[in-house]
């Protein structure tokens, strides 16, 4: 367990303004910086200047639900210590203590998943602090609008894709100002994991991102649910068109979830009823949208791709519903037959697609190699190989059947390999790799 050390207050004095931040454990976290304003289903405002950034007692996150299975997955949420904000358009930035003097970190920005629904940039489960010690990075993350705040619209009143507005402001933010805490704004590299890096994948095609990124990592995004959503989520637009105006934001995402059962209709995607909208701007038509791919490969580098068992968590700890009465076998089956669906197929047409426009891209796949281990390689255990982090995932159910040893040991390969990537966009056939993943170059 990492032992605190030289816990203090560091200033830094950038162009933005005098900003503090928490020297704990060999980094420096300055929280909480908010890069933008907005009102309800407007467009985010960059903010341009701050009088003094003091260090805030709660971590603010866009209105959401606690999800029962999330906490299950990964751990209980301390709902203490979040407030809710509808401009909830903030980033954290994460440093080394100690950088020589006129160096330049490459940097990382993580958008979070949570099926752009639930979740924020600055969790303990995403804490990059073993991350940027141990390879010498900068990690910005940032937090951005969710559900009916920031991905579900439909015309000027309320439009789509607000979210991914917010974060191409951060980026902006980022691009502008991250020189002042030691970054090197020409190598910035986009991570997310599910819904956040289903989000990555459609900035590389959205408008009025040129030159505010380099490189992508993306693992785990949910592609297959990217397709034929307009009848859906037209349909949930005009159902909750009555909230649009609900002084009481909670009361809002209260109300949104009587609605859910009935797109069951629109089958396995009904599982994300919020995601990026097509035909909107910042985004293109469906139908345009691997040719846009294709057409950009050549603007960034990638690194894509998914766990072996993605789905299994969900299919073999349900507490209730047909999984929890069939074999095991069939269970097998489905975790199969729904990971290839979701995750599997869709990055293999997406690395082929970008390959044959002349992109530099790496797929890979993260497999279970205990013999033990009911659920194998399921959606999220990747996050606690990166973001190592003992104390905040001792609770997590996906870890049950996992010595933390195996995490340690095989996070450390994984971190080394994609800071590798960060820094160079290329990953060594000489580098080590851990036992647990799959990885080539397509």
């Amino acid at each position: 367990m990492t032992t605190q050390q030289n816990i203090g207050i560091h200033t830094f004095n950038t162009t933005f303004g005098k900003i503090l931040g928490l020297k704990e454990n060999g980094v420096i976290k300055a929280k909480s910086i908010r890069y933008a304003r907005s009102e309800r289903f407007k467009m985010p405002i960059p903010v341009q200047s701050i009088e003094f950034e003091d260090i805030v007692d709660k971590t603010p996150v866009c209105p959401q639900h606690i999800s029962p299975l999330l906490e299950r997955l990964i751990g209980k949420t301390d709902i203490d210590k979040f407030e809710a904000n509808e401009s909830s358009q903030f980033l954290t930035i994460t440093r080394p203590e100690i950088i020589k003097e006129n160096e330049k970190l490459p940097v990382v920005v993580w958008i979070h998943g949570g099926s752009y629904e639930i979740g924020c940039g600055d969790l303990p489960t995403s804490d990059p602090t073993v991350w940027v010690k141990e390879q010498n990075i900068i990690v910005v993350a940032v937090t951005y609008r969710l559900g009916l705040f920031g991905f579900l619209g439909g015309n000027e009143e309320r439009p789509a894709n607000l979210g991914l507005f917010d974060i191409i402001k951060a980026l902006q933010w980022i691009k502008k100002n991250i020189q002042d805490f030691g970054g090197d704004h020409e190598h910035i590299t986009l991570f997310g994991q599910s819904s956040g890096g289903d989000a990555i994948a459609h900035l590389m095609i959205s408008e009025g991102v040129e030159n505010l990124f380099q490189r992508v990592i993306i693992q785990s995004a949910p592609l297959g649910f990217r397709h034929k959503r307009n009848k859906m989520s037209s349909e949930f637009f005009r159902k909750t068109e009555f909230l649009k105006d609900e002084p009481d934001p909670l009361k809002m995402v209260e109300e949104y979830a009587n609605f859910l059962p009935s797109f069951r209709k629109y089958g396995l995607k009904t599982s994300m009823p919020f995601c990026t909208q097509y035909g909107y701007p910042p985004l293109c038509k469906e139908e345009e949208s691997l040719s846009k791919w294709k057409e950009n490969a050549k603007k960034y580098n990638v690194l894509i791709g998914f766990n072996n068992d993605e789905t299994a968590f969900y299919v073999k700890t349900a507490q209730k519903g047909i999984y929890t009465y069939l074999h095991h076998k069939i269970l097998d089956k489905i975790v199969r037959k729904t990971t290839e669906f979701i995750y599997g197929k869709p990055t293999d047409i997406f690395a082929q697609n970008y390959a044959e426009g002349g992109g530099n891209i790496y797929q890979f796949k993260i497999n279970s190699t205990l013999k033990n281990n009911y659920i194998g390689a399921s959606h999220c255990i990747d996050l606690p190989l990166i973001f190592e982090n003992r104390e905040a995932w001792k609770s997590s159910e996906l870890l049950k059947d996992v010595p933390w040893e195996y995490i340690q040991e095989n996070g450390k390969k994984l971190r080394s390999l994609w800071a590798e990537f960060a820094r160079t966009g290329k990953i060594s056939d000489n580098s080590e790799r851990p036992e647990i993943l799959e990885l080539r170059k397509v």
